[in-house]
Protein backbone atom coordinates (compact mmCIF):
# COMPACT_ATOMS: atom_id res chain seq x y z
CA UNK A 1 0.00 0.00 0.00
CA UNK A 2 2.91 2.37 0.75
CA UNK A 3 4.26 2.19 -2.79
CA UNK A 4 0.83 2.46 -4.37
CA UNK A 5 -0.15 5.57 -2.36
CA UNK A 6 3.27 7.16 -2.98
CA UNK A 7 2.81 6.52 -6.71
CA UNK A 8 -0.68 8.11 -6.67
CA UNK A 9 0.61 11.23 -4.88
CA UNK A 10 3.53 11.63 -7.29
CA UNK A 11 1.20 11.04 -10.23
CA UNK A 12 -1.01 13.84 -8.89
CA UNK A 13 2.06 16.09 -8.61
CA UNK A 14 2.45 16.11 -4.80
CA UNK A 15 5.82 16.34 -3.04
CA UNK A 16 6.16 14.33 0.17
CA UNK A 17 8.15 16.04 2.92
CA UNK A 18 9.23 13.92 5.90
CA UNK A 19 7.59 10.84 7.32
CA UNK A 20 5.26 9.59 10.01
CA UNK A 21 5.50 10.71 13.63
CA UNK A 22 7.77 8.38 15.64
CA UNK A 23 5.58 8.40 18.78
CA UNK A 24 2.81 5.89 19.36
CA UNK A 25 0.40 8.71 20.17
CA UNK A 26 0.29 12.27 18.87
CA UNK A 27 -1.90 14.99 17.45
CA UNK A 28 -1.26 16.15 13.89
CA UNK A 29 -2.62 19.55 12.95
CA UNK A 30 -3.87 19.67 9.35
CA UNK A 31 -3.81 23.13 7.79
CA UNK A 32 -5.38 24.56 5.66
CA UNK A 33 -8.68 22.72 5.64
CA UNK A 34 -10.71 24.09 2.73
CA UNK A 35 -11.94 20.95 0.98
CA UNK A 36 -13.01 17.37 1.64
CA UNK A 37 -10.15 16.46 -0.72
CA UNK A 38 -7.74 17.42 2.10
CA UNK A 39 -8.66 14.13 3.78
CA UNK A 40 -7.94 12.12 0.64
CA UNK A 41 -4.56 13.74 0.02
CA UNK A 42 -3.64 13.47 3.70
CA UNK A 43 -4.64 9.81 3.84
CA UNK A 44 -2.57 9.05 0.74
CA UNK A 45 0.41 10.88 2.25
CA UNK A 46 0.32 9.31 5.70
CA UNK A 47 -0.21 5.84 4.27
CA UNK A 48 2.67 6.38 1.82
CA UNK A 49 5.08 7.13 4.69
CA UNK A 50 3.97 4.10 6.70
CA UNK A 51 1.68 5.85 9.16
CA UNK A 52 -1.94 5.32 10.10
CA UNK A 53 -3.73 8.52 11.05
CA UNK A 54 -7.22 8.79 12.42
CA UNK A 55 -9.81 11.54 12.18
CA UNK A 56 -12.98 12.23 14.12
CA UNK A 57 -16.17 12.07 12.07
CA UNK A 58 -19.78 12.58 13.13
CA UNK A 59 -21.23 9.18 14.05
CA UNK A 60 -24.14 9.83 11.68
CA UNK A 61 -21.83 9.19 8.70
CA UNK A 62 -21.14 5.60 9.79
CA UNK A 63 -23.91 3.80 7.98
CA UNK A 64 -23.66 0.91 5.51
CA UNK A 65 -21.68 0.78 3.26
CA UNK A 66 -19.83 4.08 3.89
CA UNK A 67 -19.18 3.39 7.59
CA UNK A 68 -16.89 0.43 6.91
CA UNK A 69 -14.87 2.42 4.40
CA UNK A 70 -14.55 5.36 6.79
CA UNK A 71 -13.32 3.09 9.61
CA UNK A 72 -10.83 1.39 7.27
CA UNK A 73 -9.46 4.82 6.30
CA UNK A 74 -9.01 5.84 9.95
CA UNK A 75 -12.35 7.48 10.67
CA UNK A 76 -13.53 7.34 14.27
CA UNK A 77 -17.24 7.90 14.95
CA UNK A 78 -17.81 10.69 17.46
CA UNK A 79 -21.03 11.79 19.12
CA UNK A 80 -21.50 15.52 18.55
CA UNK A 81 -25.11 15.68 19.71
CA UNK A 82 -26.20 18.24 22.24
CA UNK A 83 -24.69 17.40 25.60
CA UNK A 84 -21.99 15.11 24.17
CA UNK A 85 -18.48 16.06 25.24
CA UNK A 86 -16.11 15.53 22.31
CA UNK A 87 -13.00 16.27 24.40
CA UNK A 88 -13.94 13.60 26.97
CA UNK A 89 -14.73 11.09 24.21
CA UNK A 90 -11.37 11.78 22.57
CA UNK A 91 -9.41 11.47 25.83
CA UNK A 92 -11.09 8.08 26.32
CA UNK A 93 -9.97 7.05 22.81
CA UNK A 94 -6.35 7.91 23.59
CA UNK A 95 -6.53 5.96 26.86
CA UNK A 96 -8.06 2.92 25.14
CA UNK A 97 -5.60 2.75 22.24
CA UNK A 98 -1.90 2.09 22.35
CA UNK A 99 -1.43 3.73 18.92
CA UNK A 100 -3.32 6.86 17.91
CA UNK A 101 -2.13 9.53 15.50
CA UNK A 102 -5.09 11.88 15.52
CA UNK A 103 -5.35 14.46 12.72
CA UNK A 104 -7.28 17.57 13.70
CA UNK A 105 -8.10 20.86 12.01
CA UNK A 106 -8.29 23.71 14.51
CA UNK A 107 -10.18 25.78 11.96
CA UNK A 108 -13.11 23.47 12.73
CA UNK A 109 -14.69 24.11 9.34
CA UNK A 110 -13.87 24.27 5.64
CA UNK A 111 -15.17 27.84 5.63
CA UNK A 112 -12.97 30.88 6.13
CA UNK A 113 -12.52 31.61 9.83
CA UNK A 114 -10.08 33.60 11.94
CA UNK A 115 -11.10 31.84 15.17
CA UNK A 116 -9.32 28.52 15.59
CA UNK A 117 -10.52 26.05 18.20
CA UNK A 118 -8.28 25.03 21.10
CA UNK A 119 -9.53 21.46 21.57
CA UNK A 120 -6.21 20.05 20.33
CA UNK A 121 -4.45 22.09 23.04
CA UNK A 122 -6.67 20.71 25.80
CA UNK A 123 -6.14 17.15 24.53
CA UNK A 124 -2.37 17.43 24.13
CA UNK A 125 -1.96 19.04 27.55
CA UNK A 126 -4.25 16.61 29.33
CA UNK A 127 -2.76 13.51 27.68
CA UNK A 128 0.84 14.73 27.44
CA UNK A 129 1.07 13.86 23.72
CA UNK A 130 3.10 15.82 21.17
CA UNK A 131 1.57 18.09 18.54
CA UNK A 132 2.88 18.29 14.96
CA UNK A 133 2.17 21.19 12.61
CA UNK A 134 1.18 19.44 9.40
CA UNK A 135 0.15 21.00 6.13
CA UNK A 136 -1.24 20.16 2.72
CA UNK A 137 -0.23 23.07 0.51
CA UNK A 138 -2.30 22.95 -2.68
CA UNK A 139 -0.29 25.82 -4.21
CA UNK A 140 3.10 24.10 -3.95
CA UNK A 141 1.54 20.61 -3.88
CA UNK A 142 3.60 19.83 -0.80
CA UNK A 143 2.46 17.76 2.18
CA UNK A 144 4.03 16.95 5.55
CA UNK A 145 3.29 16.38 9.22
CA UNK A 146 5.90 19.08 9.75
CA UNK A 147 7.68 19.87 12.94
CA UNK A 148 6.87 19.09 16.54
CA UNK A 149 5.26 22.10 18.20
CA UNK A 150 6.00 22.82 21.84
CA UNK A 151 2.92 23.93 23.74
CA UNK A 152 2.84 26.41 26.59
CA UNK A 153 0.09 26.86 29.17
CA UNK A 154 -1.49 29.59 27.03
CA UNK A 155 -3.63 28.20 24.20
CA UNK A 156 -4.34 31.64 22.70
CA UNK A 157 -0.63 32.47 22.40
CA UNK A 158 0.10 29.00 21.04
CA UNK A 159 -2.60 29.34 18.38
CA UNK A 160 -1.17 32.75 17.49
CA UNK A 161 2.30 31.19 17.12
CA UNK A 162 0.82 28.43 14.96
CA UNK A 163 -0.87 30.96 12.71
CA UNK A 164 2.43 32.80 12.35
CA UNK A 165 4.12 29.52 11.33
CA UNK A 166 1.52 28.91 8.61
CA UNK A 167 1.60 32.55 7.44
CA UNK A 168 5.40 32.38 7.03
CA UNK A 169 5.10 29.02 5.27
CA UNK A 170 2.56 30.57 2.90
CA UNK A 171 0.38 27.47 2.71
CA UNK A 172 -2.53 27.58 0.30
CA UNK A 173 -5.76 25.62 0.47
CA UNK A 174 -7.46 23.94 -2.46
CA UNK A 175 -9.82 26.90 -2.24
CA UNK A 176 -7.41 29.70 -1.17
CA UNK A 177 -10.16 32.20 -0.42
CA UNK A 178 -11.48 29.84 2.29
CA UNK A 179 -8.32 29.95 4.45
CA UNK A 180 -6.69 32.59 6.60
CA UNK A 181 -4.04 32.45 9.30
CA UNK A 182 -4.69 36.08 10.19
CA UNK A 183 -5.48 37.06 13.75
Amino acid sequence: MKRFTRFILKFLGWKIVGGAAPEKQCIIIGIPHTSAWDFVISWLFYTSVGGKASILIKKEFFFFPIGGLLKWAGGIPIDRSKGANVIRQTIRLFKEREYLHLALTPEGTRKRTKKWKAGFHILASELNVPVYLGWFDWGKKEISIGQKFELTNDSKKDISRMKEFYRKKGVQGKFPEMFTADE
